[in-house]
């Protein structure tokens, strides 16, 4: 992780911890997670949720275009970050297998799965329309602010 992801990963962990305080509801909180994200971090195009409904990722807080609303398991890289339950950095969406363009000026895409209780309640999408717009240092960052939501709210309002 460079020294310019690591101040940007520290910043947004401190502001959410500020954010959720209190909070224990999962829809503001990701809400608030989304606007953080796409406030802090050039060159996206969509910053939001899909949640985990036990048989399909359902649209949540987001930042950016209208989306999808319904996910597959089977498709897409939401759906194989849900599917695997584990982090999906895809440099060139044009190139991942069953891609769901839900907006065609995507061309990358980081996805992260939200954890709670040992189980998958989200995942957390970011897309750029730039290639090759994420590295490991932003997979690391964003499974650690993941984490910190995923542990901070009580999912069974929503789950």
């Amino acid at each position: 992780m460079t020294e310019a992801q690591q101040a940007l990963y520290t910043q947004m962990k401190q502001e959410l911890a500020a954010l959720m305080e209190n909070v224990p509801e999962p829809l503001p909180n990701m809400a608030n997670l989304s606007a953080l994200i796409y406030q802090h971090m050039d060159r996206l195009n969509w910053a939001g949720f899909y949640i985990n409904t036990g048989s399909e990722l359902l649209l949540g807080p987001f930042q950016g275009k209208p989306a999808c609303i319904r996910i597959p398991y089977e498709r897409g890289v939401c759906g194989a970050a849900a599917k695997e339950n584990r982090t999906q950095l895809v440099p060139d969406v044009h190139l991942f297998p069953g891609h769901i363009a839900c907006d065609g000026a995507s061309n990358s895409e980081l996805v992260v799965p939200v954890r709670a209780g040992g189980r998958i309640v989200a995942v957390l999408d970011l897309d750029s329309p730039e290639k090759e717009r994420f590295d490991q240092g932003d997979a690391e960052g964003m499974e650690e602010v993941a984490r910190i939501l995923g542990e901070n709210c009580d999912w069974t309002s929503l789950i």
